[in-house]
């Protein structure tokens, strides 16, 4: 009998544990991680933060799992991934699968691995390994989906993000091929999420924990597959499980869960911001600063600006009137607006401050999204016209960060340390050269 495709991909995670990965899929996914940990630790200085670290220590107590931000607080490693991930989620700084397939490895299948690798002592490359692997099973199911599921209501990293999870955690368990298709098959169960927050008024911050439900329902599948409970081994590919039920009569494509494993890694497809902002707003953000850069332009001269974009843009990133920040990092317009006052590159720009800025938020009214012919749902095309006449246009396909115009090790050493300032210099330091180092390190280096 063929094997499902669950099956499949646990069999060739289990097979790459033991094999090399090129040096060049280790180092960007030490980049990934490097990135997770900036953003976590950023991440832990917001109030719905603050709000999943205080459970994580209530109901996490005697574990030796890190919650990045806080590193006295050590909590079991679900209660770590379940914290880490939305910390890491918090601000929108965290990575995502290019071109767009609803995977956001950094902030679930990352957070799994480091909890799970810090718990069961695991060395360096083993947690690189884990957390490739991981990142290469959300993602063909991402591919695989199509982005169906967000059509029909459900968030995307909370859909994906816990079979990704569940592999890296069971990797790091020891787990078998049978293991982790059982660990496969639990999670599909464990799957959640829904985009409400994209149109309501508010309860937004809800988007914050999805990614970390995610790690932390990968933990715990990889946990009970490990005490010997079973998941159905076709989840992914059988009538009523993931494609069938998610995607229903909508786009999908089943070879991609499978086909090429171990020839193109996914983990290279991983997109790295620059922006606190969502990567739907990323190239407008950016194209903004461009523009602005170029012409030396004062915002109060601007007329109206419109951006052309894909049609995912309308209806989820088009609101002027943002209520608060998280829904203006939702926003194109106030991204836009923003980026015409303030520094972008710095994420305290994005702020309750900015959103309740009067000029800001005129300017944003002056900005309209519509749409044009793409399929990328990164592409747009920024017209401003100034109250003088003049008519300026930059189009901008892909942002910086995206694996077709790569971070540098540098831009990472600067994002990192922006974002790790609450550590102090020196502590700041000591972790950036273990991370840059990880896959010579015998252990995770948190403590």
């Amino acid at each position: 009998m063929a094997l499902t495709a669950s099956q499949t991909l646990a069999s060739f995670a289990v097979d790459f544990r033991d094999r090399p990965i090129r040096d060049h899929v280790l180092t960007y996914a030490k980049y990934c991680l490097i990135d997770t940990v900036a953003a976590a630790t950023y991440g832990a200085e917001f109030p719905w933060s603050k709000a999943v670290m205080a459970y994580a220590a209530r109901y996490g107590v005697g574990g030796t799992s890190t919650v990045l931000g806080n590193a006295s607080m050590r909590v079991h490693a679900p209660m770590a991934a379940l914290a880490n991930g939305a910390l890491a989620h918090a601000f929108e700084m965290d990575g995502i699968r290019e071109p767009s397939a609803g995977v956001h490895a950094g902030a679930t299948i990352a957070p799994a691995a480091l909890a799970v690798g810090e718990e069961s002592e695991a060395d360096g490359l083993s947690v690189l390994k884990a957390f490739i692997l991981g990142t290469e099973v959300a993602s063909r199911i991402g591919v695989a989906s199509h982005h169906s599921p967000e059509k029909i209501g459900f968030h995307a990293p909370g859909m994906t993000g816990p079979f990704g999870s569940a592999i890296a955690a069971g990797l790091l368990m020891g787990l078998d091929a049978e293991g982790l298709t059982n660990a496969l098959g639990i999670a599909g169960s464990l799957t959640s999420g829904l985009m409400t927050f994209s149109k309501a008024r508010h309860g937004s911050m809800v988007k914050r924990l999805h990614p970390g439900r995610a790690a932390e329902s990968g933990v715990l599948a990889a946990r009970l597959a490990a005490s010997g409970f079973e998941g159905p081994e076709s989840i992914l590919d059988g009538k009523f499980g993931f494609l069938d039920a998610y995607c229903r009569d909508l786009p999908q494509e089943m070879s991609a869960l499978t086909a090429d494993l171990g020839e193109d890694w996914e983990t290279l497809r991983t997109g790295l911001k620059r922006y606190a902002c969502h990567a739907n707003a990323q190239t407008a953000t950016q194209s903004a600063c461009d523009l602005q850069g170029r012409h030396k332009f004062d915002p109060r001269e601007v007329h109206h600006i419109t951006i052309e974009g894909n049609e995912r843009l309308i209806g989820r990133h088009d609101n002027t009137e943002p209520l608060d920040i998280m829904q203006g990092q939702y926003s194109v317009p106030f991204c836009v607006a923003l980026a015409l006052y303030r520094d972008p590159n710095d994420p305290r720009s994005f702020s309750s401050e900015s959103v309740n800025d009067q000029e800001i938020r005129a300017l944003a009214r002056k900005v309209r999204v519509t749409t044009m012919p793409t399929k990328s749902v990164r592409h747009t095309r920024m017209t401003v016209q100034l109250l003088d006449g003049s008519v300026l246009i930059n189009d901008c396909a892909e942002y910086k960060g995206m694996p077709t115009n790569p971070v540098s090790l540098d831009d990472i050493t600067i994002k990192f340390k922006n974002l790790t300032r609450s550590l102090g210099e020196r502590r700041s330091d000591v972790l950036f050269d273990r991370l840059v180092t990880l896959e010579r390190q015998d252990r995770l280096p948190f403590g």
